[in-house]
């Protein structure tokens, strides 16, 4: 089965406004990067969605997968299983459950370890994918609709 080793960014300008998420995938000699901006959105939600949609590009099931992302909010949820636990109570008063949702169909078809990373520091990849998530997100003329974002 083969390793895969993916790098996620989420960013926003403004919270909420426009967003942006950047994904570098590498497994093997193969590399490949996605990026998608948004007309409205929040900073979680695009590193929730960075995650979805870098686990959702798989071509394989049951990889062995190493997810490296600057946000707490993504690797803590995960990492200390406080997803599970929002599950068990129906997300009651948490943010993004249709990303949470998304995120937990496809994290069940993977072996996926987290590994936090500090942001803007020296990992090269987490860097070239805030690059991309902030291209992204000023890139209005390819700004996607982010159907789920529930503005409070």
């Amino acid at each position: 089965m083969p390793s895969i080793t993916i790098y996620t960014d989420g960013s926003s300008l403004g919270n909420p406004g426009p967003g942006g998420y950047g994904i570098v995938l590498l497994s093997g000699p193969h590399r490949k990067e996605l990026s998608q901006g948004f007309r409205l959105t929040t900073n979680n939600r695009m590193e929730l969605m960075a995650v979805c949609v870098a686990l959702e590009a798989l071509k394989v099931q049951g990889a062995d997968v190493v997810i490296y992302s600057d946000s707490k909010y993504v690797v803590d949820a995960v990492t200390k299983g406080w997803v599970f636990g929002w599950v068990r109570k129906g997300f009651a008063g948490k943010k993004n459950p249709d990303l949470w949702m998304r995120f937990l169909r496809i994290y069940r078809c993977h072996n996926v370890r987290f590994v936090w990373v500090k942001g803007h520091a020296e990992t090269v990849e987490n860097n070239r994918c805030d690059q991309l998530a902030v291209a992204a997100a000023n890139d209005r003329i390819h700004w996607a609709e982010d159907e789920g974002y529930q503005p409070e």
